[in-house]
């Protein structure tokens, strides 16, 4: 029923940058947070930032050189990111987490494929 389409993935030369969207479906939704994770391969997926109507938070290894913002009229979240490294390579992924009355789901996309490399 929720569902999570993340796009702007891509090729990226080292040094550049990307920006990448992530639309949520449903109105009248009730969002906690939304955010970002990545995995690359052999490694665990990790935070890259997430934001709540109160706060943003970043992973120290992108904080510098990252913004994490959404348009909550659209339910969409955007990751723009500078300065990118072949360590920034993975599979980038969109979640949310929506409150239904007491009870809360956390949803992920499907992820799009982030290539740092020249």
């Amino acid at each position: 029923q929720v569902q999570l389409v993340e796009s702007g993935g891509g090729l990226v030369q080292p040094g550049g940058s990307l920006r990448l969207s992530c639309a949520v479906s449903g109105s009248r939704l009730s969002i906690n947070s939304m955010g970002w994770y990545r995995q690359a391969p052999g490694n665990q997926r990790e935070l890259v930032a997430v934001i709540t109507a109160a706060s943003t938070t970043y992973a120290d290894s992108v904080k510098d050189r990252t913004t994490i913002s959404r348009d909550s009229a659209k339910n969409m979240v955007y990751l723009e990111m500078n300065s990118l490294k072949p360590e920034d390579t993975a599979v980038y992924y969109c979640n949310v987490v929506i409150n239904w009355g007491a009870r809360r789901g956390t949803y992920w996309g499907q992820g799009t494929q982030v290539t740092v490399s020249s």
